[in-house]
């Protein structure tokens, strides 16, 4: 089968969906109630062990394959833009994202701000910033531009470039 990592991923999806409905029709049909005197096999579901067991064990065999796949697929591909592969850009992009939350909070700050710090004293106390606001903005932008460009070049490869699953 070959797939892009996204449809790889939406494949993925849909088994562990089938799995879960399997096992879901499962706990409802493995055991019935029946009431005495009633006719058991009137009211019994349809309901095959072995079948089931053969099922399950064929999806989970499945989810392994395709998810080793896109593993493998994550270790080797390059982002060309980035010359890294998709397994590095799934560091880097959370890194990108935790040093521009960072950067937003400085940059939001005020350069002189009263603190509320020691209530019922009469000495007014202020914070002061110990960064250059204007230089944390130009990161922040840079930062958020650089960002953009990963999660673009990550999404790009991830619904262009395609790879081959065995299942």
């Amino acid at each position: 089968m070959k797939c892009t990592s996204a449809e790889a991923a939406k494949f993925v999806a849909k088994l562990q969906q089938d799995y879960l409905n399997r096992l879901s029709l499962e706990e409802q049909s493995s055991t019935f109630l029946a009431s005495v005197g009633e006719d058991v096999e009137s009211v019994r579901p349809e309901y095959d062990y072995e079948e089931t067991k053969e099922y399950l064990s064929d999806l989970e065999m499945k989810i392994r394959k395709v998810k080793h796949a896109i593993n493998v697929f994550n270790t080797i591909t390059l982002i060309p833009e980035f010359d890294i592969t998709i397994d590095e850009m799934l560091v880097y992009i959370p890194q990108l994202t935790k040093k521009k939350e960072k950067l937003k909070e400085m940059a939001n700050k005020l350069p002189k701000d009263r603190s509320y710090e020691i209530i019922g004293s009469n000495v007014i106390d202020y914070r002061y910033v110990n960064y250059d606001l204007k230089k944390v903005r130009h990161d922040l932008d840079v930062i958020s531009e650089e960002l953009s460009k990963a999660q673009l070049a990550l999404d790009s490869v991830n619904h262009t470039v395609t790879f081959e699953i065995e299942i």
